[in-house]
């Protein structure tokens, strides 16, 4: 199905993506051809509080569930030449921003924004705008640029618990027994004599005895030892930033001197 006018008016508030899919920011508005009223640029709002705007190229821009995408890198877009959108884009204008996104070729003309307004090129300006023309006040308006610095929450990556098993050499010293004979004489007196000569005077005996040792037995057993878990501490450190802001100045440009 055909994108008509009022499906691509209907892009305001989406996100812009570039051509890799990465989103450049929000597409604030649409600008019409002055003569046609065919839409021809979207004013795309960047930047980390959307205080930067750039001009996009709406040819060739195709719609998904994730937002519009435009057939630009988006270090394109960021870089377009720096354009007040002040309710019309001039045919120089144009011309800068179409040789900047490659396309010299196209035949420019002016062109407004969607809330209507009729200023061409040599009649901007208005109350509270800077530039002067048949329809300012006599006042000039002076701005100038804040730097404005938040932060935004983002993963640095992930900590895990691993447990995984080393064997380690553990050597330790045990006493061990063992029985040892030991031959013991003893001369015959009154008190053995009757034992001594119960048996045979002349004879071949054989008497045994049994020896006992100890010997080293391990075991190993898992005991448990303690318990270990990951917890989060939250630390605060400075960091600069630095950037460029733009403030206008008003001179005096007296013609009598």
């Amino acid at each position: 199905m055909a994108t008509t006018n009022n499906d691509i008016l209907s892009w305001r508030g989406q996100d812009l993506l570039d051509s890799s899919g990465d989103k450049i920011g929000k597409i604030e508005e649409i600008y019409l051809d002055a003569d046609t009223d065919a839409p021809e640029w979207a004013l795309v709002t960047t930047g980390m509080f959307g205080t930067k705007q750039s001009f996009v190229p709406i040819e060739g821009a195709t719609t998904s569930d994730d937002g519009i995408s435009v057939p630009f890198e988006k270090a394109t877009v960021k870089d377009a030449p720096k354009i007040e959108p002040d309710g019309a884009l001039s045919p120089q204008e144009e011309d800068e921003l179409y040789r900047h996104y490659g396309r010299g070729d196209v035949d420019v003309d002016t062109v407004r924004n969607t809330s209507g307004s009729d200023t061409t090129a040599g009649e901007r300006g208005g109350p509270g705008q800077d530039t002067s023309g048949p329809n300012t006040d006599d006042a000039m308006t002076r701005s100038e640029e804040e730097l404005r610095v938040g932060t935004t929450e983002r993963e640095a990556g992930k900590v895990r618990l691993k447990k995984y098993v080393v064997e380690d050499e553990v050597t330790k010293t045990v006493p061990v027994r063992r029985e040892e004979v030991r031959l013991e004489r003893e001369p015959i007196t009154d008190a053995n004599r009757g034992d001594a000569a119960s048996g045979p005077d002349i004879s071949e005996e054989e008497h045994e005895v049994v020896l006992h040792e100890e010997e080293v037995v391990v075991d190993k057993q898992a005991v448990a030892k303690e318990r270990v878990r990951l917890d989060k501490d939250v630390t605060t450190e400075e960091k600069t930033v630095s950037d460029t802001v733009r403030s206008e100045r008003i001179d005096v440009d007296d013609s009598r001197r």
